[in-house]
């Protein structure tokens, strides 16, 4: 039916939730499982990243520059005003989820992914999804506590220690133990695709359980939800046309602006939810992650029609600025 599986199983996690939600013991129990799983998760993203991707990607200054650009000062901005906006009209928790929805870092998976379906520039894409998650460790939490200082949901600094042990040690053990297992891993990708897909089902399972015996979802309204929805639609649009407009007056080639809008346009849920899980109360992770979650799916919709839109034009690249050039590769 052309709808994305892992949508489904998204879908099916949070109704297993409602209907089932774990607590007491179990609820214990899960946490120190939804530990585990994220640092498993980090751990397999340092084996799989390759430095020397990382150090190509960074000689392209300009692409670079332009995707942070995007992800951590447009998309704050963005933020800032619909939160200002929309203080009294939305329940606390969803507005506080859209400000951290706009202060995450980028995707991996899916901005490569697209970027090749559109013949654009993989290792670029690479370099700034890779970089755009590992400044996110510590850009994110920070850009949480100075924009949500006078919330009731702030969080204190041990928050960042968290993070550190939680998500970054295990990427650098990754890192270090990539010499070992890098080639093992890269020929078990359905394996590690069910690790990295299965964490993230497990810690919104964890966090929706814990929403409904808090009895947060009692006081989400219909409106309120489509509200929510309208305004992820807003913020989406607004960062994919501004983004391809920036990289267009800027010179880009088609190929580098591929890269551009796909990397700078998109919220990593993979790093959203166990950061959210670290940085807020246990009682209302699941409201606070309502719009990411929605958000997601909306630009794997919205990006899977723009990158086959893409892939479907005549090969006529755009000039160069001098000393920069574009790896790309075959259509597949």
């Amino acid at each position: 039916m052309g709808i994305d599986p892992y949508l489904i199983a998204l879908i099916a996690t949070v109704t297993l939730a409602s209907l089932l939600p774990v607590h007491g013991l179990g609820a214990e129990i899960m946490d120190k499982v939804v530990y585990a799983a994220v640092a498993l998760l980090f751990f397999l993203y340092g084996a799989k990243l390759s430095p020397k991707a990382v150090a190509a990607g960074l000689l392209h200054w300009r692409l670079q520059s332009l995707v942070f650009l995007s992800t951590f000062v447009l998309f704050p901005l963005i933020g800032i005003g619909l939160t200002l906006l929309l203080q009294d009209e939305l329940p606390q928790e969803l507005v506080v989820g859209l400000m951290f929805l706009c202060v995450l870092p980028s995707t991996v998976q899916s901005s490569i992914a697209f970027t090749s379906i559109a013949r654009g520039n993989v290792p670029a894409a690479l370099c700034s999804a890779s970089i755009s998650n590992l400044v996110g460790m510590f850009l994110t939490p920070v850009l949480v506590g100075l924009l949500l200082t006078t919330s009731e949901l702030s969080f204190s600094l041990d928050s960042i220690w968290n993070i550190v042990l939680q998500l970054f040690v295990p990427f650098l053990a990754g890192q270090a133990a990539r010499p070992l297992i890098g080639r093992w891993l890269e020929k078990r990708k359905p394996v590690v695709s069910l690790v990295d897909r299965g964490s993230i089902l497990l810690v919104v399972y964890a966090a929706f359980s814990e929403g409904m015996v808090a009895g947060i979802w009692s006081q989400l309204e219909w409106e309120d939800l489509a509200i929510v929805i309208g305004l992820d639609v807003l913020i989406l649009g607004l960062v994919l046309a501004l983004t391809t407009f920036v990289s267009r007056r800027g010179g880009f080639s088609k190929e580098d602006e591929i890269a551009i809008v796909f990397c700078g346009s998109k919220k990593s849920l993979a790093a959203g939810i166990p950061m959210a899980n670290i940085l807020f109360p246990a009682g209302v992770i699941g409201m606070v992650v309502l719009p990411l979650m929605l958000f997601h799916q909306l630009q794997l919709f919205a990006c899977a029609t723009l990158a086959q839109r893409y892939a479907r034009r005549t090969d006529d690249p755009a000039p160069r600025p001098a000393g920069e050039t574009s790896a790309v590769p075959s259509a597949p």
